[in-house]
């Protein structure tokens, strides 16, 4: 997959089909977009995702609000959908200022758009002007096909990021990966810990420090797979600060017991994904308390995938 970064770099002689949009988590109705564009690779277009290098409204209304997905983590899904062209434009003043006319202009004349895609609420251009309607009237102008398709539902309402990035808050992970149509996860390269889960408890963990602007569910231990060295194994995982030890300085970690495993990872890539939700993080009393916690949340991960197989 090739990746670009502003107008200057799209030139290309190739007819592409084009979807446009934040994309964070590519949730279910993403994928729908995705899906028509990398489809029309069978008659000779090549599928280009345009997106924005960081999140749209924590630019323009100064939030602060934490991503489902780091870019990292969508490019590789992108790429691994069947994408050949991701543009993440950066949401700098002008490219904020772009008319909606010369949005499209653009994509028309450098990126050779032929084939557009879009939600029926899409809206693009300097503060949103540009709508459906426009978006229409552009594609005759411009030489384009357009299609635009209804969101999809999910208890009666609009399945978008908002939404799943409320459900993953409230701690309602299974509900929330239904809606993804993926499991939640992150990404990161395992760190030295203090080896305490090994040494006190007799449970060997992985430990991955979340990037900044990934959103977590809350701290809590969790059902999940590990991902790495290629292969998927089960694990119970404890997204939280360990208020049980004593650390001089707490830092929100992500630290996965991997059943039947025990193999040097440091410093290897790890993919952790959330399945189910066990129980909230809370400080023990001692660390013969926590083990008996410890074992009995493994018990429940065996119990959720046995039961899985069944």
């Amino acid at each position: 997959m090739k990746i670009l970064h502003n107008f200057d770099e799209l030139l290309t002689n190739e007819k592409t089909a084009v979807t446009v949009g934040k994309f964070d988590g590519l949730h279910t109705g993403h994928e729908l977009l995705i899906d028509h564009i990398v489809k029309k690779r069978s008659e000779g277009y090549l599928a280009a995702a345009v997106t924005f290098d960081r999140p749209v409204g924590n630019v323009i209304f100064g939030k602060k609000e934490k991503v489902l997905m780091t870019l990292y983590e969508k490019r590789a899904l992108l790429e691994h959908q069947g994408v050949d062209i991701l543009v993440e434009l950066p949401f700098h003043e002008q490219i904020r200022k772009l008319s909606p006319e010369a949005f499209i202009h653009n994509l028309t004349q450098q990126l050779h758009m032929k084939y557009m895609i879009v939600g029926k609420d899409f809206t693009f251009g300097h503060k949103g002007r540009g709508d459906v309607c426009l978006l229409r009237t552009l594609a005759a102008q411009e030489g384009f096909a357009l299609d635009v398709i209804d969101k999809i539902k999910s208890d009666d309402r609009d399945i978008s990021s908002t939404f799943i990035r409320e459900e993953i808050a409230a701690g309602h992970i299974e509900h929330a990966n239904a809606l993804l149509g993926y499991s939640y996860y992150i990404i990161g390269r395992i760190s030295h810990g203090n080896q305490i889960g090994s040494r006190k408890i007799g449970r060997p963990t992985i430990n991955i420090i979340p990037p900044e602007d990934k959103l977590m569910p809350p701290n809590g231990v969790y059902v999940t797979e590990a991902v790495l060295l290629g292969r998927t194994y089960h694990g119970v995982t404890n997204v939280g600060l360990r208020p049980t030890v004593e650390e001089a300085e707490k830092r929100l970690g992500v630290e996965t017991h991997i059943l039947d495993f025990d193999r040097d990872v440091y410093d290897k890539e790890a993919k952790i994904v959330f399945k189910s939700f066990i129980r909230p993080e809370r400080k023990f009393e001692d660390f013969a308390t926590l083990k008996a916690q410890i074992e009995q949340d493994v018990r429940t991960t065996y119990q959720y995938f046995n039961g899985k197989q069944t």
